[in-house]
């Protein structure tokens, strides 16, 4: 998945996360590393994503923890993701653990109406997935090549998943969409094993072709061979949206 898809995540608003250490020891996994400081190991996770496809998989395959995690942010929702780049189409790449959508929906099923409104390649980004928890929303999809209407309950989603999903999804990501015109690091912390990383994204977004900026603060944990168990951000997604001429409404 791109650094661009991460951030669309899909059309998040601003969110503040909070993190839990991992503690745990990892048994079994390569002890590389030791010798390099982990604000570096940070930096360099920033840079390194921000370039190309392979680049970014190499480095997360060196430097993560096998059953290190990502924190993708909480939104209201359904719970799954799907390749916006699919030609018009929404099918479900991956489902969320423990959202409405695990309990109803499986990979494959392609979203074709949703409230009414038939699914096109203008309007996937304004569909009525997002909204208040609780409130069933009415979904015709397609399964195995059947119709089916399914409604589902919006939902609070820890969107949390691990490094082999981080791999397969930068595996399926267009590297002609990948990276950012300029990235630049103001500033990084460490306490302990915490490492905060303040970042400034200037880019073109790739649906709009409409220029942003966006200030990024990522929060990384490692463990005592230094490697990355847990990966967060607080982001500017309302801002990013606002510069392209969206707005926020309910």
């Amino acid at each position: 998945m791109s650094i661009k898809k991460i951030r669309l995540g899909f059309l998040q608003l601003l969110l503040l996360v909070s993190y839990a250490a991992v503690a745990d020891h990892h048994a079994g996994e390569t002890i590389a590393n030791t010798d390099k400081d982990i604000v570096s190991i940070a930096k360099g996770w920033i840079k390194t994503r921000a370039t190309n496809q392979a680049s970014t998989a190499a480095y997360v395959k060196a430097h993560m923890a096998n059953s290190g995690v990502i924190n993708g942010g909480r939104y209201v929702g359904f719970g799954f993701v799907f390749d916006p780049e699919n030609a018009g189409r929404m099918v479900v790449t991956r489902i969320v653990d423990a959202s409405p959508a695990s309990k109803v929906l499986k990979v494959g099923d392609e979203f074709v109406e949703v409230n009414g409104v038939e699914v096109n390649q203008e309007n996937m980004d304004k569909l009525s997935f997002r909204g208040k928890p609780g409130e069933l929303v009415s979904t015709i999809l397609v399964r195995v090549g059947k119709k089916m209407p399914i409604a589902i309950a919006r939902g609070v989603i820890s969107n949390l998943y691990g490094k082999a999903v981080l791999l397969t999804e930068i595996a399926g990501a267009n590297p002609d969409n990948w990276g950012v015109d300029e990235i630049t690091i103001h500033e990084s912390v460490r306490k302990d094993n915490v490492v905060y990383v303040w970042s400034e994204i200037k880019d073109v977004d790739w649906q709009s072709k409409l220029p942003y900026e966006s200030h990024v603060v990522t929060r990384f944990v490692f463990d005592d061979h230094h490697r990355i168990t847990r990966v967060g951000e607080l982001q500017e997604d309302r801002f990013v949206l606002e510069q392209q001429g969206f707005q926020i409404s309910r």
